[in-house]
């Protein structure tokens, strides 16, 4: 078996995969101050859960946006698994061709996202994958299966946090759709905002990167925690998948073998 991380700036996403059979996937929250005990006992008692021991763990990879937490996450896949994964980092094989300006710049989870769409859904039409994370990214990958750039967005949890945070008398709301867009209380106000406001954002650039692209049969993937809401919202997207990175992490492993 082998575990894929992939260590978000809100959430960390543990996927345990038997060949390829994905056994079973969680997430926890990212927290900084976490110890590599602290990590490795949450992520030793879902194994457990789940009837898988620590000693049936022979390999990982890793894709990371947090620095800061690369050791600590290395150190208890050390600890607590006895494993040194790999990352998703320059000199790892990809497959994947990165036409931009300065191709480090380019996030690891991007990547991943890339290489699986180019693995589960290429059919020789350009796609364009959106990730609604801490950011909302938008990646496009050309008809010869190469990253040619993207858009990175405010994230949709992080809006309505700055919202809540910078006005005195707004509450923290659940993030789902209302009824109508004509909102009648302040609940329905917000979530309206926040729901179809994302919607229309996703629709006007999906539709913008397929003029600039000239080709109306652009396949638009959607990931991400958000992704299922806002999905439900516009007809733009065609895909829904909320393991793409996961399965991604694998295929690279994989790789590299």
């Amino acid at each position: 078996m082998i575990i894929c991380i992939d260590v978000g700036n809100t959430n960390i996403k543990y996927a345990i995969f038997d060949e390829d059979e994905l056994r079973f996937s969680f997430r926890v929250a990212t927290d900084l101050k976490k110890t590599s005990d602290e990590y490795g006992a949450q992520l030793t008692g879902m194994l457990s859960a789940n009837g898988v021991s620590a000693q049936e763990i022979e390999g990982g990879i890793i894709s990371s946006v947090v620095p800061s937490l690369d050791y600590t996450v290395d150190n208890m896949c050390d600890l607590y698994l006895h494993i040194s994964p790999l990352h998703i980092a320059p000199g790892l094989k990809s497959g994947l061709n990165i036409r931009c300006d300065d191709a480090r710049e380019v996030g690891a989870d991007r990547i991943v996202n890339c290489v699986s769409a180019i693995v589960g859904y290429s059919d020789g039409t350009p796609m364009i994958v959106v990730d609604f994370g801490t950011a909302t990214t938008f990646n496009i990958i050309s008809a010869n299966n190469e990253f040619i750039g993207g858009v990175i967005a405010p994230g949709i949890k992080g809006s309505l946090d700055s919202l809540v945070n910078g006005t005195a008398k707004l509450p923290r709301v659940e993030i789902e759709a209302p009824a109508s867009v004509i909102a009648k209380n302040t609940v329905t106000n917000m979530q309206a905002g926040i729901v179809f406001g994302f919607a229309g954002l996703v629709e006007y650039i999906v539709k913008r990167i397929k003029k600039e692209l000239k080709c109306p049969s652009v396949k638009t993937i959607a990931t991400g925690g958000f992704s299922n809401i806002i999905s439900k919202e516009i007809e733009c997207i065609d895909v829904v998948d909320k393991l793409l990175t996961l399965k991604g992490l694998k295929y690279l492993y994989d790789l590299n073998q």
